[in-house]
């Protein structure tokens, strides 16, 4: 019975290290995709909530300064055109901080970008880095993902579409390697 059982350990070892190393094999996929954020700050139905930052009575000519450590918490379509009604191919969830203190409005991002819909349905990818929202093109860093995108790395650019207020819709050119 002993040898049986040590016989069945090695076998199921050697399986084992054979799917290791077949899975180590794999060849890297490039994937490129875009999308639209709608990050709704105001109105009835807010996709950002601030859920802590300085008092409101805080005093500044600065109006950066002013907002420096609010903290908001989101869960924001992705859609597949800049319209709020076109298809939704998933959902933009964590969180944001405003952190800078000085000229450049950036925010600190950790968010990750689920799909649930078309051929990534199931699937997502995160984003952890600095968002210097001013300027007209932003990169930021992808750090992971699951799904199809398991071990993903790569970058997304993003550019704002368009405001209203506090309200913005944000295009996204993403480039993901993934296994």
């Amino acid at each position: 019975m002993a040898l049986a059982t040590k016989h069945f350990t090695c076998l199921l070892m050697a399986v084992l290290l054979a799917s290791s190393i077949a899975e180590a094999k794999k060849k890297p996929k490039t994937t490129h995709f875009q999308f639209y954020i709608h990050d709704i700050v105001g109105g009835p139905k807010p996709t950002s909530v601030r859920v802590a930052g300085r008092s409101s009575n805080v005093s500044s000519a600065d109006p950066v300064a002013a907002m420096f450590g609010s903290i908001f918490v989101m869960d924001n379509p992705l859609t597949a055109t800049p319209d709020m009604n076109s298809t939704l191919m998933g959902r933009a969830q964590g969180i944001y901080a405003m952190s800078s203190q000085q000229d450049e409005l950036s925010l600190l991002m950790t968010l990750t970008y689920n799909f649930v819909s078309g051929r990534y349905n199931g699937s997502s990818f995160s984003v952890l880095g600095r968002n210097p929202v001013i300027r007209e093109i932003r990169e930021m860093p992808v750090v992971g993902g699951t799904g199809i995108f398991r071990l993903a790395r790569g970058y997304c650019l993003a550019k704002t579409f368009s405001t209203h207020q506090m309200d913005a819709v944000i295009g996204y050119n993403v480039t993901l390697i993934h296994y």
